[in-house]
């Protein structure tokens, strides 16, 4: 049965988006057969990053209200087997979008085999990100090193713990997951931005791994490509380096420290 993971954070411009179309690709690389779910009705960015805006013809809104079947608005990844999109609607609402409808487009997806359901969801605590939610099995919490972005996450978990299906219904509580996004080791030790030990501490939740600051992010969502299908940059190994860790692999984390150049280095800028 597909389990259903929410990709959420309390504050927007975290990297929750590009966080979740990685996730979905890296998962799909596995084997694992991934749909991932675009919530943010109204904006519509997951299909820009993953690079399929064009073939978007039906979306969310419209399987949601019995408009098209969840076969008929899937994109399937022309890069990566098992990887299939569904794109939020541009035109609509928030309100477009209910509770039963949510839950019969994740029921079609687990009688269709998928392994996995990622839920993009919007940032923030309102219906749209509630939705995203609801149905979660795990949550991926994806936070800045900042302590707005921390608080606004210790926010988010209280509504994961409260108001989610699980919670409900008095079932076993939605396994939570931290990432934290935008790292960069020299600003951390200058004292302009938390230490990873510290937003840890603060929000109290597994980390999932460190996904550091870095523009090979902003130029693959630029050109329509998860960035962790871009190799040899250190965003990309991060990413891997998550699902791995997801997947139950033992990995030290990575990306903490600060580089120092070599001579060789500073001399010739290599």
């Amino acid at each position: 049965m597909a389990r259903v993971i929410v990709v959420t954070s309390g504050k927007g411009g975290v990297g929750k988006t590009t966080t979740s179309a990685s996730f979905a690709a890296g998962l799909a690389q596995k084997g694992f057969k991934v749909a991932v779910i675009d919530f943010d009705v109204g904006l519509r960015n997951l299909d820009l990053i993953m690079g399929c805006e064009r073939r978007v013809v039906y979306d969310f809104v419209n399987v949601v209200q019995g408009e098209a079947s969840i076969k008929q608005a899937l994109i399937k990844d022309k890069r990566v087997d098992n990887l299939f999109i569904l794109a939020a609607s541009q035109t609509r609402d928030k309100d477009a979008l209910t509770q039963e409808g949510v839950g019969k487009v994740i029921e079609d997806l687990r009688a269709d085999g998928f392994d996995y359901v990622i839920c993009d969801s919007p940032a923030g605590i309102e219906k749209g990100a509630q939705l995203a939610l609801f149905y979660a099995d795990e949550a991926v919490v994806v936070t800045n090193p900042e302590v707005s972005s921390v608080r606004d996450s210790d926010r988010i978990l209280g509504i994961l713990q409260a108001k989610s299906k699980r919670a409900i219904e008095g079932d076993d509580p939605i396994v939570e997951h931290l990432v934290l996004t935008r790292y960069n080791p020299n600003r951390v030790q200058a004292g302009e931005m938390l230490a990873m030990e510290d937003v840890v501490e603060l929000l109290n939740i597994k980390l999932l791994g460190v996904v550091p600051e870095s523009e090979d992010v902003l130029q693959a969502s630029n050109s329509g490509l998860p960035v962790i299908l871009t190799e040899g940059v250190s965003a990309s190994e991060a990413y891997k380096d998550i699902v791995d860790r997801f997947l139950g692999e033992d990995k030290p984390q990575r990306f903490l420290s600060v580089e120092h150049k070599s001579l060789f280095k500073k001399w010739f800028g290599k």
